[in-house]
């Protein structure tokens, strides 16, 4: 995949999202969640980022079966966030523009898998015809060398992950697979969206 404008002029959703909450939850999954958790949580407005997994059913939900590829769960992280800090529009933008390939299939970088897939849940019709006009938005724009790959599917639980999987890249900042895959994302949010980002990363409100 190759973004074909720089990350900082990718544009939001032509029309914001506001229902008039204080606080919304958002699930999205776009690889190993220890990579997309590192992310969101140095931004400001986001108050909480659990890993997890959603789909499928809370017997399989655990880290060894999931990562089996035998189920139908992906990945995810579960943001709490403040619209009026930064809205849904925002944290969709980075997902797209940052946080993960929305081009791949079932599959981040080494990371293969349909639990590795490209998704967003929604919790609401309004959502869903939000999420998937901002993707047409992005495809009419040509914005990417490839199709997007993400797929919009209906929130029907999300379980979170053990607790070893929160913070994970916080705790483990010598992990080479951090370094590799988790790091350059960081840095590259931290260079292009400074403005977005909290006074100190949110990574302990796990």
């Amino acid at each position: 995949m190759t973004l074909l404008i720089d990350p900082w002029t990718f544009p939001e959703p032509s029309t914001p999202f506001d229902d008039g909450a204080a606080v919304r939850t958002l699930v999205l999954g776009g690889g190993c969640f220890w990579c997309t958790e590192a992310v969101y949580v140095e931004l400001a407005g986001v108050t909480r980022v659990r890993p997890g997994y959603a789909s499928d059913s809370l017997a399989k939900a655990d880290y060894r079966t999931v990562c089996s590829g035998t189920t139908n769960h992906a990945e995810v992280i579960e943001i709490t966030y403040q619209p009026p800090v930064i809205p849904l529009g925002r944290l969709l933008k980075l997902f797209f523009a940052i946080a993960h390939d929305p081009t791949q299939k079932n599959r981040q970088g080494a990371d293969v898998g349909r639990q590795y897939r490209s998704v967003v849940f929604y919790s609401s019709e309004a959502e869903r015809l939000y999420i998937t006009q901002y993707m047409a938005e992005i495809a009419q724009a040509r914005l990417f060398s490839a199709p997007l790959a993400t797929t919009v599917e209906p929130l029907e639980a999300f379980y979170a992950a053990e607790p070893e999987h929160h913070g994970y890249a916080r705790r483990n900042p010598g992990s080479p697979y951090i370094r590799a895959v988790s790091d350059p994302k960081v840095a590259k949010l931290r260079k292009t969206h400074a403005p977005l980002l909290a006074p100190a990363p949110t990574g302990q409100r796990s």
